[in-house]
């Protein structure tokens, strides 16, 4: 067996190549980040290994600067295996006391610990191509909480401008609201508006739901209102960002949805699980064929409890852990919210761990545990979600 260290940067690669004996059959030697350095590494392993020779290649989880160098050696048919940073840190404090860390002592821990860790899995072909699910999904979520940030500001500048619209109204946003704020920022614009025009806008922006009797209701609230017009400006670009992220994160959901169709996972089937929830779950867990059970899933999320032992101290408040992908964590979390809600087995279980006096949270992440569990033997079975009659 033949064992292939690399430790990925931007830039270059460095490599070192290790037989199962221990002889060093390629000391760290460095490729460039271009097809001229993958091809002129798949010479040196093909070198090494000879006509039969088994080989794991593995390098650390470094996000996209693996992300071609992965595919290059899955295409050339090479079992590549991706270790967590924290792991490959962990293992290098382990073989000595001197605190020495550098791109060539990396290359070589990775490959020792390719040699001496039997139970690491390979990457495979299934979540190399997952990856670009994982992206949309990431790149969804980094939008939503963008938007969420900019909803955040137009609350807080309609308090200046127009604070008395919030009684009016029994949310800002919706459309019927940005409608009116983007055409009229301030309480000083919709007091001199005409009547007639601001009907108009109101019966239009919401379909019909808001007529002459609500424009009359906000003009006369903004005739007498606080508000000062000082920040109108920021209030309508606001606005338009706001539009342009909702634009933004349909395109991005529909592409999710022509992926998950493609998939066709049977967790779409548990009342609670949203489609774009879903596709989070199963992009950041890849393959789940890398899971002997439920439980390392938890522990990949950072769900599981945490352990602390010493002397006679056992385990007083076991916290969770909060490692590894916190995207999965957040899905798993919310979702499971969800499926508390719209599923009465899971709502008797979260009853029941309220019951027993435990945090809401805390309830809420026991409930996550037994989704895990469900959502580990549907993917494993193919079958579609059955409520126990």
């Amino acid at each position: 067996m033949i064992f292939v260290g690399i430790d990925v940067a931007k830039d270059k690669h460095d490599c070192f190549i290790i037989s199962s004996e221990g002889e060093v059959l390629a000391d760290v030697f460095t490729v460039t980040n271009s097809k001229e350095g993958f091809e002129a590494l798949l010479h040196t392993i093909n070198t090494c290994t000879g006509i039969d020779g088994k080989i794991k290649v593995g390098l650390e989880a470094t996000g996209h600067y693996s992300y071609n160098l992965m595919g290059f050696l899955l295409c050339n048919g090479l079992p590549t295996y991706v270790i967590n940073p924290l792991h490959t840190n962990l293992y290098r404090k382990s073989q000595s006391l001197r605190k020495t860390k550098t791109d060539r002592v990396d290359a070589r821990t990775i490959a020792s610990m390719l040699m001496s860790d039997v139970s690491l899995k390979p990457y495979t072909n299934i979540a190399y191509h997952n990856s670009e699910l994982k992206s949309l999904t990431r790149y969804r979520f980094d939008k939503v909480k963008e938007r969420a940030t900019l909803k955040s500001s137009v609350a807080r500048l309609v308090n200046i401008l127009f604070p008395e619209l919030e009684t009016l109204l029994p949310t800002l946003h919706t459309a019927s609201a940005y409608a009116l704020l983007s055409e009229l920022p301030s309480a000083k614009h919709i007091a001199e508006v005409h009547l007639t025009h601001l009907t108009n806008l109101l019966y239009t922006a919401s379909k019909g739901r808001y007529g002459r009797d609500k424009a009359i209701q906000i003009r006369d609230a903004a005739r007498n209102s606080i508000g000062m017009p000082a920040k109108s400006l920021e209030l309508k670009h606001t606005i338009k960002l706001i539009r342009e992220f909702n634009n933004e994160i349909t395109e991005i959901e529909s592409a999710i949805e022509t992926i998950m169709n493609k998939i066709a996972s049977p967790i779409t089937s548990v009342p609670g699980i949203g489609l774009n929830m879903a596709a989070m779950i199963i992009a950041e867990i890849g393959d789940f064929n890398n899971f002997d059970s439920p439980d390392k899933i938890l522990a990949f999320a950072g769900l599981s409890p945490s352990t602390y032992q010493s002397g006679q101290l056992n385990n007083c408040y076991a916290h969770m852990e909060k490692r590894g992908s916190r995207y999965l964590r957040y899905a798993l979390f919310n979702t499971t919210k969800y499926v508390c809600y719209w599923n009465p087995v899971f709502a008797d279980y979260l009853a029941k761990k309220l019951s027993e006096g435990k945090h809401y949270n805390v309830a809420v992440s026991h409930a996550a545990k037994k989704l895990v569990r469900l959502i580990f033997a549907l993917q494993k079975s193919g079958e579609s979600y059955r409520l126990a009659a």
